[in-house]
């Protein structure tokens, strides 16, 4: 059974930085493209970033682009969130996924627990 495991979530004031990873257990994510998701209180789960298995291509959502950089270590099986400039907005619990496509990231896997991200004002 494949199980994605997130981490890195905690307490951030407004405009400081996080960065989550995200490994995989029995299975690989080499060969698949990824994407990061959040759900906030209240809301539904969304994308927030995707990015290629081959490195070539990447989508961001317009409220992360520019301070949020998805990127993937194969040789170790895991995925990472760099996030900037963090704002209370961006307060939820974050998730990762194998995409069917970064423009079109449908999750395909079991969810894992997510990694709770709060951003203090």
């Amino acid at each position: 059974q494949v199980q994605l495991v997130e981490s890195g979530g905690g307490l951030v004031q407004a405009g400081g930085s996080l960065r989550l990873s995200c490994a995989a257990f029995g299975g690989t994510l080499s060969g698949y493209n990824m994407g990061w998701y959040r759900q906030a209180p209240g809301k539904e789960r969304g994308s927030v970033a995707a990015i290629s298995r081959s490195l070539g291509s990447t989508y961001y959502a317009d409220s992360v682009k520019g301070r949020f950089t998805l990127s993937r270590d194969n040789a170790k099986n895991t995925v990472y969130l760099q996030m900037n400039t963090l704002k209370p907005d961006d307060t939820a619990i974050y998730y990762c996924n194998t995409v069917r496509s970064v423009l079109t990231p449908t999750p395909l896997w079991p969810w894992g627990q997510g990694t709770q991200v709060t951003v203090s004002s």
